[in-house]
Order: structure tokens, then sequence, then C-alpha cells
């Protein structure tokens, strides 16, 4: 039985179809499975007290990529807080950074695989509004002074007594400057019969005999003159 060359052709082109068809899906599959953004993941966790930072890849393929991961702020990255290289695998491969997060802190994590993907994780990470390790209220500070013990304090009111403070008999007792600047200086003991009157005192007994001298006196002129004039009249 002959085979007809229009059945052969016929044949051939759609063995050629076929392969066509093969090859475009083995294509598809193996861009399907090559590295993605959409294969990475970020999370900002808790290591007991300590924060870190986990990437995860679920990329089948297994292309390596380098992870960085930067702080940001304001929209631009304040620092690197590291750079790791993951391969990846269909049931997923983490890595971790360990990075001590404060709460509501946002953190960029760039993938780069060569030739597959350079890209940031989006949307950016942020971590959650409580830190890992809660901050335990602290003890007021101990004062430097000694606090006082009631006995010290009892003794107080003695301490202030031992400075000495002026009387109201001494303040009394003390004379104003002006006073002792203008005050006569005392007489002494032999003086003191001048200035004392009254009947125990001399001072009347010398005025009498001052008295009757000055009479003896004016007397003994006057008949001294009248015997002068009796003498010139003869």
């Amino acid at each position: 039985m002959s085979i007809n060359r229009r059945t052969v052709a016929r044949s051939v082109r759609a063995l050629g179809v076929a392969s066509a068809a093969a090859a475009l899906a083995l294509s598809v599959s193996g861009t399907a499975l090559a590295c993605d953004i959409s294969e990475f993941s970020a999370e900002a966790k808790c290591d007991g007290d300590k924060g870190i930072i986990t990437v995860t890849d679920v990329d089948p393929s297994g292309v390596p990529a380098t992870v960085t991961v930067f702080l940001q702020n304001n929209g631009a990255d304040l620092k690197k807080v590291g750079e790791q290289v993951v391969k990846g695998s269909r049931e997923g491969v983490t890595i971790t950074f360990a990075e001590n997060w404060k709460p509501d802190a946002e953190y960029r994590v760039h993938v780069k695989a060569e030739g597959y993907v350079d890209e940031d994780i989006k949307p950016n990470l942020t971590t959650p509004s409580t830190a890992c390790k809660k901050d335990e209220e602290k003890p007021p500070a101990p004062s430097d002074e000694p606090t006082p013990t009631p006995s010290d304090s009892a003794s107080t009111p003695a301490e202030e007594t031992d400075s000495p403070s002026p009387t109201p008999s001494e303040g009394a007792s003390t004379p104003p400057a002006d006073t002792e600047s203008n005050a006569p200086a005392p007489a002494d003991a032999g003086d003191s019969n001048l200035a004392e009157t009254g009947a125990g005192s001399n001072t009347g007994l010398i005025a009498g005999i001052a008295v009757a001298l000055v009479a003896i006196g004016g007397g003994a002129v006057f008949f001294g003159l009248r015997r002068r004039g009796a003498n010139s009249d003869r």
C-alpha cells in the first residue's frame, strides 16, 4: 500500500505545529519557574527580647538572590542593616537579620537576582507598634545627701543654738556709738568734792571766810584812806 505524498506532508506539518506548541509551553513554564519579586516576603519579629527581620524566598528554581535591608527615615535610607544571599525553594528558605528595631519603624528590603529581578519588596516593611522588650520602670536614683534620721532632726535645734546671738539684755545695755562719743568723761575721785553740793561739803565755810576777808580788807582800806585825809588837813 503506497502512502500519498499529500498525507505525508500533512503529517509533517502537524508534527511541526505540535513541536512548536511544546517548545512554547516549555518556554512559558520556564519563565514561570524563574525568580520573581513576588516570591520574596519580609517580616519583623522578636527573638526573645531582641528584634529580628526575616526574609523568605519561595523561588522553586533556586536562583541565588542578594537581599539587602535598609532602615528608612522620611523616605531616605538612614542606615544599611545588612546584606545576605539566599537560594529559594518551593518550601521556602528564610534568612534572618539581627536588628533591634523600634516600634513603627520602616525598612526597605531590596532583592537582586542577576538577569531576573532587581527591585524592592513592596510595600516597605513596617515594624509592630510594640517593642520586643518593654522598658521597666526604674527606681528613683538615690540622693547623694543622707536622709536625716529622727535623732538627727531632733538635734537640729540644739545645733542652731550653738551659734552666739545677742540677747535682749545685752542689746539694751549696749549704748549707741553716738552716745558714747558725745557723753562727758566721768570726773576723777579726787575732784568729786568740787562738784558736790549740800550740807556735808566745805563750800559754805570757804565762802564765809572769803566774805569776811573781803569785809576786813574793805574796812582797812576805808580807815587807811580816812587817816590819810586827816593827815593832809593838818
